[in-house]
């Protein structure tokens, strides 16, 4: 067993704690490093899982990336893709919606495209979601080439 992120060759305990907690398999370093990003930016596991899902398939996404108005859950600034992950989609206020439009609204003004994933679609649907990801990174590259 090795870490998704480093590489590094990791103990049977290494693999329980870091899948357990967090669905991914990392390292001790790693595992901390996630854990901080988790805390202070209340980021969904979910962000995480689909982080490193795209990383093994060949992406370069950064994670809590910050947009110059807030942190991000997974950003791919090459193409600027935004990704925010819904974790509380069915409890959605009106007062939320607006947020979310404004905060959509900012980032395509700043040449962003924003993309809200519900949690439950890379919980079930994990390949599906990322599949979908790298096809949508894939049509903004080419219509980056096209302008």
């Amino acid at each position: 067993m090795t870490c998704y992120d480093c590489g590094k060759k990791i103990s049977q305990h290494e693999h329980k704690e870091s899948f357990g907690d967090l669905g991914v398999v990392l390292c001790e370093r790693h595992t901390k490093l996630i854990k901080r990003i988790i805390l202070n930016n209340n980021t969904p596991l979910e962000a995480i899982q689909l982080f490193y899902a795209l990383k093994e398939k060949g992406a370069q996404p950064m994670l809590e990336w910050w947009d110059g108005n807030k942190s991000v859950d997974i950003a791919f600034s090459r193409v600027k893709l935004n990704i925010e992950i819904d974790s509380e989609y069915n409890l959605i206020t009106h007062e939320q919606a607006i947020r979310d439009l404004e905060e959509a609204m900012y980032s395509f003004k700043n040449g962003f495209t924003t993309v809200r994933i519900p949690h439950l679609t890379i919980k079930y649907y994990l390949e599906d979601t990322v599949n979908n990801v790298l096809g949508i990174i894939t049509a903004l590259k080419t219509n980056m080439k096209v302008i």
